[in-house]
């Protein structure tokens, strides 16, 4: 500028009918000023003269013509750019080098976009969405199955088993039974409902027994003992006309002798071996 500020402050030559620089309330000619105040240029590290435009960034300086992206020397004037270790960089050069990549798409999550991470991968917020209904998943709970993301009810209601007594998801764990899924809690005895995973049991018209409840409520009654006959631990009984033994107690009603794959004679409801039978 130009004015009636007399003297330069530095060098005290006149200023009348030149160009000069004020810094607060002194007047400066360009040359002191440059020379005093311009800041040097980041690119070129020459001095950024009053007469040139000084961009900053961060407390650095350049030319106007200085500020260009470092990789492809495009100018960053008026354009968005990115920082890396105080390099600067066009948002194309910068994705290029830095930039995640989307795990679905494959194309780059650009500079200052909102970028989803979850399990070590990056999504473009719009395509981090669930597999099934599409909607955005965000920060809501969701299920992995096959590398494809899903929201809970959407996941339940493709893949998740429903307990064969209580009807409702089955989320982790189970028993299964006659091919059907139950929860832990609620594959118990039909008898006296104690929880049977892990237990040993038996069934009768596909309803699971403890052993104690079988034996009191399903079991068979041997005709010789009258106790119950389980076939825990493979023990083997004898059926005849209706009739039930066990092994054990399936013997001769007069020499007690075993009859177990042995000829039998019948008489009454005693059981006889084939001496006993024919001397009576």
């Amino acid at each position: 500028m130009t004015s009636g500020h007399t003297d330069c402050h530095f060098c005290l030559q006149s200023l009348r009918g030149r160009k000069y620089a004020l810094r607060g309330e002194n007047a400066y000619c360009v040359p002191c000023y440059d020379s005093l105040y311009a800041n040097p240029c980041e690119e070129c590290k020459q001095p950024i003269e009053c007469s040139s435009k000084d961009l900053a960034y961060k407390g650095r300086h350049w030319h106007e013509g200085c500020f260009r992206c470092a990789k492809c020397s495009r100018s960053l004037v008026e354009k968005p750019f990115a920082a890396k270790d105080e390099v600067l960089l066009c948002t194309e050069c910068y994705s290029d080098e830095y930039s995640s990549k989307c795990f679905h798409c494959q194309k780059t999550i650009m500079p200052g976009s909102r970028k989803m991470e979850f399990k070590g991968s990056s999504w473009h917020e719009s395509c981090f969405v669930c597999q099934y209904c599409r909607q955005p998943l965000g920060t809501k709970p969701l299920i992995t199955k096959d590398n494809e993301n899903y929201c809970v009810p959407c996941f339940e209601k493709q893949f998740a088993h429903h307990c064969y007594a209580c009807k409702k998801v089955i989320t982790s764990g189970g028993v299964t039974y006659h091919d059907q899924p139950w929860h832990k809690q609620c594959f118990v005895c039909a008898g006296c409902k104690t929880q049977l995973s892990g237990q040993r049991f038996l069934s009768q018209d596909e309803y699971p027994y403890c052993v104690d409840c079988f034996s009191k409520f399903c079991a068979k009654k041997c005709a010789a003992c009258m106790k119950p006959i389980t076939a825990l631990g493979g023990a083997k009984y004898i059926s005849f006309e209706e009739r039930q033994w066990h092994g054990e107690c399936f013997n001769c009603a007069k020499c007690s002798v075993s009859l177990v794959g042995q000829e039998f004679l019948t008489r009454q409801d005693d059981i006889l071996c084939h001496k006993c039978g024919s001397a009576s």
